[in-house]
């Protein structure tokens, strides 16, 4: 681990002089690696937050690592100051770094049921999906702060991606909408005219419209189907956050049909809870078997009318005994009109682990299998909802270092 918070002495060639040098090494290897420098006030502090959350033995060892004092300790100071030294020692990324191994390496149950310490963490997509794995251990006064933690985080991501999401569909819908033998009061003139320029008339100054292009009339009814099947396995705790919020967003477009179904060795049906994607999370079930097919076979159910039906199925394909059925029923999804997306992952990391045998027999069936950024979720949606071509969308969005990765 290294300190965030160092000197700016260098020599000559822009490297650390020997005393930064031996400071730095200092506080990497710990108490083990003293060679004589000394540590000031602030570099103290920083070597005893390593030391509290590094040098601890690891969950499968039964030695400690190192020989200095380590752990948070029971009491809430300490852990309340060894909180606010990272946050003020270390930039943010690595806060939220330090914050989830502490949850892994530290027993913080018992710091995240106690509520006054709880608010002093910072909030992130991590967290919340820590947060929401421990709710059903919390006690109920912690509980009601995790939720308020959780909810800053939803917030965020609803202020960040919301409005994009919104634009993008409108405009893919508006673009599904368009007509080629519009009735002149809908002609839309501008692009009729700029679609046959090549007919233009030099002797009469003028452009023959050999194509009239149009939109249809702004129709009230629901335009589009969407189904989103979100995998619960803990590898996708960041995954299950971000689909909650765009759930809730997609199913508060009256131009579209939203079902929100969460799943792992269950399958539960969320969509009469999308009005709060903070209490779809918290009813979430984050860990425990996968029976994909499972729910594959109940999103198949709901379908009414393929051809207008997006289905994006968020799955690390890991599949238990299901995998022989669950491949010919997205064949038949796909052979029946639905447009089938497969995300490997929704998050903000790289490439995600996941079954590459079975995502890339998905992709055989002419399904895109990927994953992706939230930032570029909106543009996937409205692909999809345009019936244009995902996967090419996908490979040049991979190409340009534009949110995806992992393309089957």
């Amino acid at each position: 681990m290294t300190a965030y918070h160092s000197r700016p002495e260098t020599g000559p060639d822009n490297r650390p002089d020997d005393g930064e040098a031996q400071r730095r090494w200092r506080l990497l290897l710990g108490e083990q690696g003293h060679s004589g420098t000394g540590l000031s006030v602030d570099d103290d502090r920083i070597d005893q937050a390593l030391s509290a959350l590094y040098d601890v033995p690891d969950p499968v060892e039964t030695t400690p690592r190192g020989t200095r004092s380590a752990g948070l300790g029971a009491a809430a100071p300490q852990v309340t100051r060894w909180l606010g030294d990272i946050r003020r020692y270390f930039p943010a990324t690595v806060v939220e770094v330090m914050q989830r191994d502490a949850v892994q390496r530290l027993d913080l149950v018992q710091v995240l049921s106690e509520p006054e310490l709880l608010e002093t963490l910072q909030p992130d997509i991590h967290l919340a999906a820590t947060l929401i794995g421990l709710a059903k251990v919390l006690p109920e006064t912690a509980r009601l702060s995790a939720r308020q933690v959780v909810a800053q985080v939803v917030a965020d991501v609803e202020r960040r991606l919301a409005e994009r999401t919104r634009s993008a569909v409108a405009g893919a819908l508006a673009r599904a909408a368009r007509r080629y033998d519009p009735p002149l009061r809908d002609v839309d003139w501008d692009r009729t005219i700029r679609a046959n320029l090549r007919h233009y008339l030099p002797e009469q100054r003028t452009v023959v419209p050999a194509r009239l292009i149009g939109y249809a009339r702004q129709r009230r009814r629901v335009q589009r189907d969407v189904i989103v099947a979100i995998d619960q396995s803990g590898s996708m705790a960041p995954s299950v956050v971000y689909a909650a919020v765009f759930g809730a967003v997609l199913a508060s477009i009256s131009s579209l049909r939203t079902r929100v179904v969460a799943f792992s060795s269950e399958v539960t049906d969320l969509t009469d809870r999308l009005a709060d994607p903070v209490d779809v999370l918290f009813s979430s079930q984050l860990g425990g078997g996968t029976d994909i097919n499972g729910a594959v076979g109940y999103c198949q159910s709901l379908v009414t009318r393929p051809q207008d039906t997006v289905f994006v199925l968020i799955t690390d394909l890991f599949e238990g005994p299901g995998k022989a059925e669950l491949v010919p029923r997205l064949a038949r999804l796909r052979a029946d009109g639905v447009c089938v997306v497969v995300l490997l992952a929704l998050s903000d990391e790289g490439a995600p682990s996941y079954d590459r045998e079975l995502a890339a027999t998905v992709a055989g069936l002419g399904i895109p299998a990927f994953a992706c950024t939230p930032d570029a979720f909106p543009d996937l949606v409205a692909v999809a909802l345009a019936r244009g071509n995902v996967s090419a969308w996908a490979h040049r969005q991979q190409a340009a270092g534009g949110g995806t990765g992992a393309n089957v």
